[in-house]
């Protein structure tokens, strides 16, 4: 399960100007992630735009980057939905070589339970071959999975390892870490929030600035980790503005137009998201020039 800690970064899927997927800058993009020294790569999660992929072009994007990797840093797969049914004949029927755990939302729209929750995650866990990690994002999914449950769940389950908390409730975030079984992980899933669940207790992040600064944000991970906290306080205020406008017209157009500034892949997006604002292009622009100089 330390494989899992530190900075883990839920990967952009780039698109050529017609939505086809870019390999090329997906290539570029790994590249990038992995000379920056993060320590996983999380494909087909909310950042990768998985809502609008096929099935057949989530298996090729998750091939590329296998490919593209070339078992350099382990590899997280996104497999989730508010069908359990068909999540649990994706696990029976996809070849899972060259992943090493899965990360699996909530389901969303149904709204189920608390116990539905736990029923569905308990369905999934029983056929899956790899480690599973909890996906807590209910600002997405409509509903949101309680600190029991998870807890639940993390005790009856010895392959689910850890849990996404992005509910931006940072009590949530504190009462897993807590009360959670030894080894059980909680990654942060809000980049701005990240600095003060690992001085929580939390093991890490699975980030979308990342994909932009992977070194810098890489460093401020390792440093909290450690224990060195007026570096990680310097690095989160670096970054801290660039977040705000990184997130203000949603995730992922605000990280692809930050790629984009950088030189890394383009901006384009698939209906229904759409380019982030011509202000907020233009106060990403001006932050990376000053952040970077």
């Amino acid at each position: 399960m330390n494989t899992f800690k530190g900075t883990g970064v839920a990967i952009v899927t780039p698109f050529k100007d017609d939505r086809s997927v870019d390999y090329i800058g997906l290539e570029k993009l790994v590249e990038h992630l992995i000379s920056g020294g993060v320590n996983y790569l999380v494909v087909n999660g909310t950042t990768g735009e998985s809502a609008t992929l096929s099935r057949q072009e989530k298996l090729d994007v998750l091939a590329s980057v296998i490919k593209f990797n070339n078992k350099r840093l382990p590899i997280v797969f996104g497999i989730g939905g508010n069908n359990t049914q068909d999540i649990v004949d994706c696990f029976k029927t996809y070849d899972f070589t060259g992943v090493d755990a899965i990360l699996s939302v909530s389901p969303f729209y149904n709204k189920p339970s608390q116990e539905g929750i736990y029923q569905h995650y308990k369905a999934i866990a029983e056929v899956s071959p790899l480690p599973l990690i909890l996906y807590n994002v209910p600002a997405r999914t409509g509903s949101h999975m309680e600190a029991e449950t998870v807890l639940r769940l993390a005790k009856d389950f010895k392959n689910i390892i850890g849990v996404k908390e992005a509910s931006g409730v940072i009590f949530n975030s504190m009462k897993i870490i807590k009360n959670r079984p030894e080894g059980f992980l909680v990654l942060s899933g809000d980049d701005i929030l990240n600095l003060p669940i690992i001085a929580s207790g939390g093991d890490g992040i699975i980030s979308v600035i990342a994909n932009a600064f992977p070194s810098d944000y890489s460093k401020m991970v390792k440093s909290a980790l450690a224990g060195d906290f007026r570096t990680a306080q310097q690095m989160h205020y670096k970054y801290f503005d660039m977040v705000h406008y990184m997130f203000v017209d949603g995730n992922p157009p605000g990280i692809k137009a930050t790629l984009k500034i950088l030189g890394i892949c383009k901006d384009t997006l698939r209906l229904p998201l759409v380019n982030v604002s011509s202000a907020t292009y233009q106060a990403l622009e001006n932050l990376i020039k000053n952040t970077i100089n």
